[in-house]
């Protein structure tokens, strides 16, 4: 992963903005400028970018995978084993971190993550904050041409993941069950083609007329029974890089009303899919969506929006919603996913990614979108 080329155009960014040194606590975005997917978990570690140095703060145990993945200038290692020689404390070490910074320092934080005691020790310091939040969140919405790749292998991945979960989907297995179909055809595959790469992976499927009114819950134990309503919804990352397909399916005929909600669902995807593109608003391709939505008289059953980002993380920016006016960009990609939640009658949703190019938008995700190819008999 090309993570030089980033840090330099961070430190262009702080150059703008006279930062002397930026501290990067989010873990997506360390991942981002250095190349270090730690597990998020109790240890805390600290990136920091300055003009000429670039530091990690990092617990003892991942002090080697750092200097596998990464080719950071220094490492601060804190131990938490009695006897070892070094630091013990994460604090005491941001502590010398900040201690190195001249008085009046300008540092650059994010905001949304930076934790409020290391915002406490800034001022102890006499330091200046600025948030570039907003500059890396920039930054990460248009990617390259490797993370494109990264991506677009995984929409295949997906796809074909999804493929496997709902062919073998039927009355009496359980949510559980049939994400297992999936799940296995990733443990499989990946290792045939993609020999020592990493896989991310998230999977629901909620069932049933009260949990797919409910657009985020784990799947269960729960039993499919006949004429239900299934949302399975699926991502996979490979190395780092996400993608997203969901398909709303049923164990049986669907009822009249369900296939009427359900192809107002599809139809309202097809208008985003096939306005987005490069020169659009962000809002504008949320309104394409909605507007057949509300033809249709559901507006009232709409509680999100049209879609989001994705790269790393699970949900980036920018956000497919009514308020936001960003002009969209060549490098972006966006999983559409506008959904329809009616109280007994049962939650409609599909969602395919995106990539959009110069020369028009490409679709990575592929499964039959039709209700026809989507009844289990």
């Amino acid at each position: 992963m090309k993570t030089k080329s980033r840090s330099d155009e961070l430190k262009s960014i702080m150059k703008n903005k006279n930062l002397d040194v930026a501290l990067i606590s989010n873990f997506e975005n360390q991942y981002y400028f250095s190349g270090l997917k730690a597990i998020t978990y109790s240890r805390p570690i600290l990136l920091i970018i300055g003009k000429d140095e670039e530091s990690l703060i990092i617990p003892a145990l991942e002090e080697e995978h750092a200097k596998e993945k990464t080719d950071i200038d220094q490492l601060y290692v804190y131990h938490e084993v009695e006897g070892k020689e070094g630091e013990t404390s994460y604090h005491e070490q941001v502590k010398a971190v900040l201690s190195t910074l001249k008085s009046g320092s300008t540092v650059g934080v994010e905001y949304n993550a930076l934790p409020t005691e290391i915002t406490l020790m800034l001022k102890d310091e006499n330091a200046e904050i600025k948030n570039i939040q907003e500059d890396i969140t920039a930054m990460r919405a248009i990617k390259s041409k490797e993370e494109i790749d990264m991506i677009t292998h995984s929409g295949q991945l997906v796809s074909n993941a999804l493929k496997h979960t709902i062919e073998n989907a039927g009355e009496n297995k359980t949510e559980l069950e049939i994400d297992y179909y999936g799940n296995e055809y990733l443990f499989k595959e990946i290792p045939k083609h993609f020999p020592d790469s990493t896989l991310d992976y998230f999977v629901m499927s909620p069932s049933g007329l009260e949990r797919t009114n409910m657009p985020h819950v784990f799947s269960n134990t729960r039993k499919l029974r006949s004429q239900d309503i299934i949302i399975h919804s699926r991502q996979v990352g490979l190395n780092g890089y996400r993608a997203e397909c969901e398909r709303t399916f049923f164990i049986g005929d669907p009822t009249d009303r369900q296939r009427e909600v359900f192809n107002v669902m599809v139809a309202a995807q097809k208008a985003a899919l096939d306005f987005i593109k490069v020169g659009v608003t962000a809002k504008e391709v949320n309104q394409k969506a909605l507007e057949v939505i509300k033809e249709a008289g559901l507006e009232e059953y709409v509680v999100h929006r049209t879609g989001h980002g994705i790269g790393i993380g699970v949900h980036e920016e920018p956000s497919l919603r009514f308020d936001n006016d960003l002009m969209l960009e060549a490098g972006m990609v966006f999983c559409i996913e506008p959904g329809i939640y009616i109280p007994d009658v049962g939650g409609f949703r599909h969602s395919d990614t995106v990539v959009l190019k110069e020369n028009g938008t490409e679709l990575i995700t592929e499964y039959p979108r039709d209700i026809d190819s989507l009844i289990i008999k």
